[in-house]
């Protein structure tokens, strides 16, 4: 087992030497993004419903369910609750747009490497180009991928925050 986990380690580092410091960036974005998603799907799935009963339970309580004032308490109850969902969705949505330009800034500095190979060694010395076009093109990729699962699982978890609110609303007649 022990002998596996160096295996991929290894292979883990060779990657991201291969790919130039800019990966790294890649990766830290990667994770706090994954983190951040994470934490929405556990509060989505753990704390909401309990507070979303709290707020039934708040309305069944209630005599007037009617009036102009049930119906401003109805829709504030309702904010809290949206905001409460959508709480960093915005930061996760923004680190889900910022990784393939990360990924792009790693083109940019592995083209850069490899026009300073050209000047210093001329076009002979393809061996040596092949680390800066390597350095190149993994960044790109990889900032490409994170970009790829950010936006299918932050969709996801937006459309189930739209369906919960939606149940809370339904939950909460007037009349």
């Amino acid at each position: 087992m022990m002998l596996f986990l160096m295996d991929i380690w290894d292979s883990v580092r060779g990657f991201m030497a291969s790919g130039g410091d800019v990966l790294w960036l890649v990766a830290a974005v990667l994770f706090l993004m994954w983190v951040l998603m994470l934490e929405r799907y556990w509060y989505l799935n753990w704390i909401s419903p309990k507070q979303h009963q709290a707020i039934i339970a708040a309305w069944d309580a209630r005599e007037d369910s009617t009036s102009w004032y049930a119906h401003r308490i109805r829709e504030a109850w309702m904010s809290q609750a949206k905001q409460d969902l959508n709480a960093r969705m915005l930061i996760i949505k923004t680190l889900v747009a910022i990784c393939p330009m990360i990924g792009l800034l790693g083109t940019v500095t592995g083209m850069i490497q490899v026009f300073d190979v050209m000047a210093v060694h001329g076009t002979s010395n393809a061996r040596m180009m092949a680390a800066g076009i390597s350095m190149a093109t993994m960044p790109t990729m990889a900032g490409m991928v994170a970009a790829l699962s950010g936006v299918f699982f932050s969709t996801r978890l937006d459309a189930k925050m739209k369906i919960s609110l939606e149940r809370l609303k339904d939950s909460l007649p007037h009349h």
